[in-house]
This record gives structure tokens, sequence and C-alpha cells, in this order.
């Protein structure tokens, strides 16, 4: 099973999203430790991250396989979540 870690500016915009949001996000999460590959995971382009949908929110991931763990970049609405 994966280790999940959030960053701070992953915690920070969790926090600021509607309650029902939090907890839809949080149960894929949890899901998501067992077999992250087994979801719709698909890499980003020139970068080592992954994305993956949760609704209209986009979680920005960073595996780490040998390592087991599952590092949460950036949590947010499709619209804005890739500008940088």
């Amino acid at each position: 099973m994966y280790e999940i870690v959030l960053s701070d500016k992953a915690k920070r915009q969790l926090n600021k999203l509607d309650k029902s949001v939090q907890e839809r996000i949080g149960a894929f999460i949890e899901r998501i430790k067992v077999r992250p590959f087994s979801y719709d995971l698909k890499k980003l382009q020139g970068t080592p991250y992954y994305r993956t949908r949760v609704g209209e929110y986009r979680l920005i991931l960073n595996i780490f396989g040998e390592k087991l763990i599952i590092l949460v970049i950036e949590i947010g609405h499709r619209k804005n979540v890739y500008k940088n």
C-alpha cells in the first residue's frame, strides 16, 4: 500500500474547497493508496507528474514507486490547475 503525502500547497487548496468536495477527494485518495495505476492516471507531458480527475477537480501527483509514496502536489479546478 502506498503512503499519501500532501504538499503544503495541496493542503491549503484542499482546505479552501467545499466540505462535500473535500470528502470526495479524501475518499478518492484513500482508494488510490492500494493500486494507483488502476485509476485514470495520465502522464503530464514534459514533467515526471501525473494527473487524475475527481469530478471537475484535478490532482497533480508524483509517484515514487520504489518508496511506495504518492505525493499530491496540487489540487484545483480543471480550468485553473494547469496554469503556472
